[in-house]
């Protein structure tokens, strides 16, 4: 996962993921293992006015950057798609860090240098 944008003003993974993005992954490293129609339900209490359908794209978008992955599972139902986490939050947040700590030294090596010498003295 490539974090292309940091908002500085969110907090935790909301600084890199957008809102509901964020929830479900939430959500997802609680749970390890559910369905899209598992997840609205759990995130429809928060969000009334949220479609299943919407849960479905967001967690393919999730899928895509690398931070879930889904099979096919086979019911009474018919087919239906099972997500899984691919890493740990702890993971995440590691990488998040790590290409935000080598982008900052790729262009304000100095500043970055200094700031971190400073933080170690602390």
């Amino acid at each position: 996962m490539e974090p292309h944008e940091f908002k500085l003003t969110e907090d935790g993974i909301r600084a890199v993921l957008p809102p509901l993005e964020a929830e479900i992954m939430e959500y997802m490293w609680r749970a390890r293992v559910a369905t899209a129609g598992q997840v609205y339900e759990h995130l429809k209490k928060a969000h009334p006015d949220l479609r299943r359908s919407t849960i479905s794209i967001l967690m393919n978008r999730l899928c895509d950057k690398g931070l879930l992955s889904r099979s096919v599972d086979h019911g009474r139902g018919g087919m239906r798609y099972v997500y899984s986490v691919t890493t740990s939050r702890e993971e995440f947040e590691r990488k998040v860090v790590q290409r935000i700590l080598d982008a900052l030294m790729s262009n304000f090596r100095e500043a970055t240098y200094a700031y971190l010498s400073q933080m170690r003295k602390l």
